[in-house]
């Protein structure tokens, strides 16, 4: 038996944080874990942006806090031009109010920095129904 296209694609996957470290490690873990592509890296809201245009990931991991143009701002511009691609919150916050917020710029989930590689895995592949 034959795989399809559809049976073989990964889900890509755009990082957006300021923390250069932080793109690397998230980087280097979700592309490990074999069940993810990594379709690139931003390091403020406006290239996450820009980033989502070129190349159309199917979701974005977006820090909260960051300079140029913040993680809700960012994600009220990616959701209102692409509302097919989900936008996952990262944030050192966990809180409600956070998670409140990022709910209300349009985010489909939300992920506190230093949760499990299964966690985020799960998150970023969640579907809503």
């Amino acid at each position: 038996m034959t795989n399809t296209p559809a049976q073989t694609r990964l889900l890509r996957v755009l990082i957006a944080d300021d923390l250069s470290q932080v793109r690397q490690d998230l980087h280097l873990l979700l592309q490990l874990s074999g069940e993810l592509e990594i379709a690139g890296e931003a390091a403020n809201g406006r290239e996450a942006v820009a980033l989502t245009a070129a190349l159309q990931p199917d979701v974005v991991l977006m820090d909260l806090e960051m300079p140029v143009l913040d993680g809700y701002e960012a994600a009220r511009r990616i959701k209102a031009q692409y509302p097919a691609c989900r936008v996952v919150a990262l944030s050192i916050h966990n809180y409600p109010a956070a998670w409140e917020r990022a709910q209300q710029a349009g985010m489909d989930g939300f992920i506190a920095k230093g949760a499990s590689l299964n966690l985020i895995l799960e998150t970023i592949k969640e579907r809503k129904a």
